[in-house]
């Protein structure tokens, strides 16, 4: 069971484009699964949690050299992850790698250690322009070409993180092909902005809702901060619909219990799965009927609603296939 799941997952990988926003071009959509929900964090300095992370199934594998990794141990994460992607590709699950951010001087070595054909991308925090994509890919286009690979095959996160990155933010989503998605963080954002990081989140209310707005604008995916209370599960269950309701269609995980809650909360339910069904069926009898609206259980239903259900219908149809339910 475990080796079909893998063969479908890189089957899938090759030709499946990504449903969330507007259609990405083939190239950017060949690293991405058809789902990408639960981002797992695995600190790169730790061999036996790389180890470990090939008995899990997130939708994606984040091998970290920055914030989960002590400045001391940061030369170790270079190397223990180098030597670990060839046992994590293995697995079928994309893999992208979280080097330390482009002022850190860490970057450029942190880089040549791991771009090669195990990696679909790199995430980098505390962009902060346009330009910090462009220098970024300068470096990964300089790599790729010394290494005997496709150019823009790997591809880019970055991560907004602050005041600067929330201000720029559709201008980094839109700045190279290489970049697929983009990650808002909220720890280093309230940091940045000198405020409390409280429980309810409502100090990040306009930079979330921003990072989604100019990902879907730029026909990127937008992905939410970590929910760093990780053994409270019924918490990050709130905190995932409410990134849900804003437009993220995934959410990092800081531990391997906060995959499973995040892969649910981020497909539709079974009663959203009805509603959409039922809606689309009504709206197509209608249309054959040469009507364009129609009231459907005291509501009005027209196009953006239809579309909003063949949307639903899509990812869930997609998850199923893929098997990633």
């Amino acid at each position: 069971m475990a080796a079909k799941g893998v063969s479908t997952r890189r089957g899938l990988r090759l030709k499946i484009r990504v449903l969330y926003s507007k259609p990405l071009d083939s190239e950017r959509c060949l690293t991405l699964m058809p789902l990408m929900r639960s981002l797992l964090f695995v600190p790169g300095n730790r061999a036996d949690m790389l180890g470990k992370a090939l008995t899990l199934q997130p939708d994606v594998y984040i091998p970290d050299m920055e914030d989960s990794v002590p400045v001391n141990q940061k030369p170790k994460a270079r190397e223990t992850i180098a030597s670990s992607l060839s046992k994590l590709a293995s697995v079928g699950i994309p893999i992208i790698v979280r080097v330390n951010r482009i002022d850190s001087g860490l970057m450029e070595a942190d880089l040549a250690a791991v771009v090669n054909s195990h990696i679909n991308g790199v995430s980098v925090g505390k962009t902060g322009s346009g330009k910090d994509i462009r220098d970024i890919g300068d470096v990964l286009h300089t790599l790729e070409r010394e290494r005997g690979m496709l150019s823009e095959s790997i591809k880019i996160i970055p991560w907004i993180e602050t005041a600067l990155g929330v201000q720029n933010v559709y201008e980094i989503c839109s700045a190279s092909p290489r970049v697929i998605a983009v990650a808002f963080g909220a720890e280093d954002f309230t940091a940045d902005m000198g405020v409390e990081r409280t429980n309810d989140g409502r100090e990040t209310d306009y930079a979330r809702n921003a990072v989604s707005i100019a990902a879907k604008a730029a026909g990127v995916i937008a992905f939410d901060t970590p929910y760093v209370r990780f053994q409270d599960t019924d918490g990050l269950r709130l905190d995932c619909i409410d990134a849900r309701s804003r437009g993220f269609k995934g959410k990092f995980a800081i531990h391997p219990n906060q995959v499973e809650v995040i892969n649910q909360t981020f497909l539709p339910t079974k009663s959203e799965i009805e509603e959409a069904q039922t809606i689309v069926k009504a709206y197509d009898e209608a249309a054959s009927d040469g009507r364009g609206t129609l009231a459907l259980g005291g509501k009005m239903i027209d196009e953006p609603v239809v579309a909003r259900a063949r949307g639903i219908l899509q990812v869930a149809k997609t998850a199923q296939d893929s098997g990633q339910v």
